[in-house]
C-alpha cells in the first residue's frame, strides 16, 4: 500500500501533470486512499446482508408494490442524453450561429479533448494498475499468488477508486432498498425468473444510467412462444440502458460487468450466481396439464390393466404415482432447461462489457460526460447578461436551473445537473488554454505517420 502510494505521489510530480485541470478531481480522486479501512464495514456481510434481509422481508409484506419507496427521491437521473457530436451541434444552432462563435466552439471542444484525453488516460492507468493483480482475464504469464485477505482488499482499493469515475460518468447508485424491491418483486412478464441465495454474497453494489419506462426491445427470440401457442405483448417497463453490477461471492472474485437495457426487477439476474425457478403461473399450468393427462392416462390404461391383469388397486396406484412422478420431474427439467437457455441468451445481448474491458468503457464515458459538462457550462455562460455577477453559488445554481430547463425542453426528460462541477471543470479548462497538451505529452511524426511500413523487397 505504502508503495503505491509513494507511485501515485511521484507520478503527480511528473511533467504535465501539474495542470489545473487535474485539480479539479485530484481531492476526490485521491479520497480512496484516506476512505479504504472504512471500506470493510461498509461492505461487511453481517450488516450490509442483514439490512438487505430486512427490507427484503419488509417488501414481501407488501401488496403487489411497483416501484421503490420514494422511487422520485431515491433516484435522480444525471446522464446528459446526447452524445458529444449532438450536443456539440444543437449548441451551435441555438446559442453560436454566427460563424465567428461556431469557430470558437468548434476549438475550445478540441481544447477539452485534447486535455480530458490525456487527463483519464492517467486515471485508466492507475485503476487498471490497481485492478490488474486481481484481474480474472489475465493474459501474461506471471500469475500473482493471493490470499482472501488480501485479495479482498485490493478488491475494496479498486472499488473506491471507482467511485469518482462513476459519478463523473453520470451512473447515479442503486440504493438497498431499491435492491431489494428488485431482489423480491418479479414482473408478471418476466419469461425467466431467478432466486439467489444472500449467504452466498459478501457484497453487491449496482449502478444505473439512463432510466427510461416503456416498451422494452427484445433481445431474443427464444422464449417469446408461451403455452399453447400463446404470445404475450411486451408490457411497459421501467428500465436503464445501462447498469454497472460489482458483486463478490464467498467462493468466488470480485465480478465487475456492464449491462443494457435492463428491467428495475431484472436486476437479480445479473448477478454470478442465481438458480432458475418457474414461475407461479408457468407450475400452475404444467401441473393442471399434468393432472389432465394423468386423468386421462388412469381412466384409458389403468383401468384396462386392473380388468385385464388383475392387478391389486394399490399396486396400480403405486406404479402411477412413479409414472407422474417420473413425467412431473420431466416436465419441469425441460421448462428449466429452456428457462435457464434463455437467461444464457439474455444475457449474451445484454452484456456490454466485463472486467478490465469495463474500466477502460467507464474512463471513455466520464471523458465523454466531462466534455458535455463543459460544453454546456461554456455555451450558457456566454449568453448569461455581463451585469450579473454573483457569487460562485449562485452562478453554479443559475447554470444548474437553465440547463436542466433546456435539456427538459430538448429531450423531455428530467436530469439533474451538476452546476457546480461544470464550473469547475470549465475553470480548469479555461486556466489551461495555451498549455494543453502538456509538456511531455506524445506527438506523433506526420511525416513517420504517412509513411507506409517497409516491405521485405525494400529491406
Amino acid at each position: 500500500m505504502r508503495r503505491r502510494l509513494n507511485d501515485s505521489r511521484a507520478l503527480a510530480k511528473a511533467p504535465g501533470t501539474g495542470l489545473a485541470m487535474l485539480h479539479v478531481t485530484r481531492g476526490v480522486w485521491a479520497s480512496w486512499v484516506r476512505r479504504w479501512p472504512v471500506l470493510p464495514a461498509l461492505l461487511g456481510p453481517t450488516r450490509a446482508l442483514s439490512s438487505l434481509a430486512a427490507k427484503m422481508g419488509e417488501y414481501r409484506r407488501m401488496w403487489n408494490p411497483t416501484e421503490p419507496r420514494d422511487w422520485a427521491q431515491q433516484y435522480q437521473e444525471r446522464f446528459i442524453p446526447f452524445s458529444k457530436e449532438q450536443l456539440l451541434r444543437l449548441l451551435i444552432q441555438e446559442f453560436h450561429s454566427s460563424p465567428a462563435e461556431k469557430a470558437a466552439l468548434e476549438e475550445f471542444s478540441a481544447h477539452v479533448d485534447v486535455c480530458t484525453l490525456f487527463h483519464y488516460h492517467q486515471i485508466l492507468n492507475r485503476l487498471q494498475a490497481l485492478y490488474d493483480p486481481i484481474n480474472p482475464d489475465r493474459e501474461t504469464l506471471d500469475q500473482p499468488s493471493l490470499t482472501d485477505p488480501q485479495r479482498l482488499s485490493n478488491e475494496q482499493e479498486v472499488l473506491l477508486a471507482l467511485e469518482p469515475l462513476l459519478a463523473q460518468a453520470n451512473f447515479s447508485p442503486l440504493s438497498e432498498d431499491t435492491l431489494a424491491y428488485a431482489l423480491v418483486v418479479h414482473h408478471p412478464q418476466d419469461e425467466v425468473q431467478v432466486t439467489i441465495n444472500l449467504d452466498q454474497y459478501i457484497y453487491m453494489q449496482f449502478w444505473a444510467l439512463g432510466q427510461r419506462v416503456g416498451k422494452m426491445p427484445r433481445m431474443s427470440n427464444l422464449g417469446s412462444r408461451r403455452f399453447f401457442f400463446y404470445k404475450s405483448t411486451p408490457a411497459v417497463r421501467r428500465y436503464f440502458k445501462r447498469v454497472v453490477l460489482a458483486a463478490r461471492t464467498k467462493r468466488g472474485h470480485l465480478v465487475l460487468k456492464s449491462f443494457k437495457d435492463t428491467p428495475l426487477e431484472g436486476l437479480e439476474q445479473l448477478l454470478p450466481e442465481l438458480k432458475v425457478r418457474t414461475s407461479a403461473l408457468q407450475r400452475t399450468l404444467l401441473n393442471l396439464f399434468l393432472v389432465v393427462s394423468g386423468v386421462a392416462v388412469f381412466v384409458n390404461v389403468g383401468m384396462v390393466v386392473l380388468t385385464d391383469l388383475k392387478m391389486g388397486t394399490s399396486l396400480l396406484l403405486l406404479f402411477f404415482a412413479a409414472f407422474m412422478g417420473l413425467r412431473a420431474s420431466k416436465m419441469f427439467g425441460q421448462q428449466r432447461s429452456v428457462q435457464a437457455l434463455e437467461l444464457a441468451h439474455m444475457l449474451y445481448y445484454r452484456s456490454t462489457s466485463n472486467n478490465s474491458e469495463l474500466l477502460s468503457a467507464l474512463a471513455l464515458r466520464a471523458q465523454d460526460e466531462h466534455s458535455k459538462e463543459a460544453l454546456l457550462a461554456h455555451s450558457f455562460l456566454a449568453r448569461r447578461p455581463r451585469g450579473a455577477s454573483g457569487s460562485p453559488e449562485e452562478t453554479s445554481q443559475w447554470l444548474q436551473t437553465e440547463v436542466e430547463n433546456w435539456l427538459l425542453a430538448q429531450t423531455g426528460c428530467a436530469v439533474t445537473f451538476n452546476g457546480a462541477r461544470a464550473l469547475g471543470h470549465l475553470r480548469a479548462l479555461t486556466e489551461s488554454l495555451g498549455t494543453c497538451p502538456p509538456s511531455g505529452f506524445p506527438k506523433l511524426d506526420p511525416a513517420a505517420t504517412d509513411t507506409p511500413p517497409a516491405g521485405p523487397a525494400q529491406q
